[in-house]
C-alpha cells in the first residue's frame, strides 16, 4: 500500500513538472512572438512614412506641405487669385482716372483733403458692415495700435504721396515710374518674408525698371517735384505691400480689421494737418462744389479709395504682395495708352515710347509666369 501511494505521488510530480515546462514554453513562445511583433512595427512605420514623404511636397524646412481641398462649390484656388487680381486691377485703374479728373482737369486745390475722404469713406463704410453683422472684426483695445503698426503711417503716405504724384505728371510717365515699386517690393518680400525669387522673375522685373529708366531719359514734362513724390510713393507701396502680407498671415485683425483700423487711426493727424498746412481752406473755398458732376466724381474717388484699398489687401491675401504690384503695373498697361491719346499732357518722344513698351512687355511676361507656376 506504501509503495503504491508512492508511486502515484512520484506520477503526479512528473505530471506537474512536465505541465510546467509547458506552460513555460508557451509563454516563451508568446513572448518571443511579440518581442518579433514589436521589432517590425517600427520598420513598417518608418517605410510608410517614407511612402508618405516621397508622395507629399515639402516646405523648405522639411514639413510636409498640407493638403488643402476645397469644400464642393468653392472656386478653384487659381480662380481665386485671378479674380482677386483682376478686381484690383480695374479698382486702381478707376482711381487713378477718378483722382486725375478731380485733381487736375477740375483744379481741386487739395489731394489732402481727397486722402482725408477716402479714409472716412472707409471708416463709415466698415463701421456700419460691422453694426449690420456684414462683416466682423476686432474692437478698439489699447493693443491695436502695437499691433497695427507701422501699417497707418504708410497707408497714409502712400495715399498722400500717390495724390501729389498723379497731380503732378501725365499718365503715361506716372505708371512707368511706378514700375520701381516692384523692385522695391521684391526687396521688402525677400527682406520682411525671407521669400526668394526665380531667376526668370528677376528677369522680368529688372525689364521693366530698365524700360522705365528708359522712358525717363526723355520725359520732355520732366517735373521733380512730381518725380520725387512717385519715388517716395514707391517705397511706400512697397514697405505697405509686405507688411500686409505679414499682418494678413499673423491673423489678428484681419483684412477688415487692417483696413479700418489704418484708416481711423491715420484720420485725426491728418485732418490736423490740412487745418494747419491751409488745405482745408482752400477745400472749402473752392468754388467747383456747386458743379454737380465734380460732387459726383469726387464722391467717387472716396468710395474708391476704400474699393481700392480692400481690393489690394484681398489680392495680397490670395496672392502675394510682388504679384499685386505687379497686377498694379499691368493695370496702367491701359491708363498709359488712355493718358497718351486723351490725357492731353503727354508728349511723345520715340526714346520715351520705347522706354514705355519695353516697360510694359515685362509686366506681362511677369504675369505669365507668376500665374502658370503657381
Amino acid at each position: 500500500m506504501l509503495k503504491t501511494t508512492i508511486s502515484r505521488n512520484a506520477q503526479r510530480t512528473h505530471s506537474y513538472q512536465d505541465s510546467s515546462r509547458l506552460y513555460i514554453s508557451d509563454v516563451a513562445d508568446e513572448a518571443l512572438k511579440t518581442v518579433v511583433r514589436m521589432r517590425r512595427i517600427p520598420r513598417l512605420r518608418i517605410e510608410t512614412m517614407a511612402e508618405i514623404r516621397q508622395r507629399r511636397p515639402l516646405e523648405p524646412d522639411g514639413r510636409a506641405v498640407e493638403a488643402h481641398r476645397a469644400p464642393p462649390g468653392d472656386a478653384s484656388p487659381v480662380l481665386k487669385r485671378l479674380l482677386a487680381a483682376g478686381f484690383y486691377g480695374v479698382s486702381s485703374f478707376l482711381i487713378v482716372v477718378i483722382n486725375k479728373s478731380v485733381l487736375s482737369s477740375y483744379r481741386f486745390p487739395s489731394s489732402t483733403c481727397v486722402g482725408i475722404g477716402q479714409m472716412l469713406a472707409t471708416v463709415v463704410v466698415l463701421r456700419m458692415g460691422k453694426i449690420l453683422g456684414v462683416i466682423s472684426f476686432p474692437d478698439m483695445d489699447l493693443s491695436i495700435p502695437r499691433k497695427m503698426f507701422p501699417l497707418p503711417l504708410l497707408y497714409v503716405g502712400n495715399q498722400i504721396s500717390g495724390l501729389f504724384g498723379t497731380q503732378r505728371l501725365n499718365l503715361p510717365m506716372f505708371t512707368v515710374l511706378r514700375r520701381f515699386s516692384i523692385f522695391l517690393t521684391l526687396v521688402f518680400e525677400g527682406i520682411l518674408l525671407k521669400k526668394s525669387f526665380s531667376t526668370s522673375i528677376k528677369i522680368t522685373v529688372f525689364a521693366m525698371i530698365f524700360g522705365a529708366f528708359v522712358a525717363a531719359s526723355d520725359d520732355l514734362t520732366f517735373d521733380l517735384e512730381g518725380y520725387i513724390f512717385i519715388m517716395l510713393n514707391n517705397v511706400l507701396t512697397a514697405a505697405s505691400g509686405a507688411f500686409v502680407k505679414q499682418k494678413l498671415d499673423s491673423q489678428e485683425l484681419g483684412k477688415y480689421g487692417l483696413l479700418y483700423y489704418n484708416a481711423l487711426i491715420m484720420l485725426p493727424p491728418t485732418v490736423a494737418y490740412a487745418c494747419y498746412s491751409g488745405d482745408a481752406q482752400m477745400a472749402l473755398a473752392y468754388e467747383g462744389w456747386s458743379d454737380q458732376l465734380f460732387a459726383v466724381q469726387f464722391l467717387l474717388s472716396c468710395v474708391m479709395g476704400f474699393v481700392l484699398m480692400y481690393s489690394i489687401l484681398l489680392s495680397t491675401q490670395h496672392n502675394s504682395a510682388l504679384t499685386t504690384s505687379i497686377v498694379g503695373c499691368i493695370k496702367n498697361i491701359l491708363v498709359t495708352y488712355v493718358g497718351m491719346v486723351f490725357g492731353g499732357d503727354y508728349v511723345f518722344t520715340w526714346i520715351n515710347f520705347v522706354g514705355v513698351n519695353i516697360s510694359i512687355a515685362g509686366s506681362l511676361v511677369y504675369s505669365y509666369i507668376t500665374f502658370t507656376q503657381k
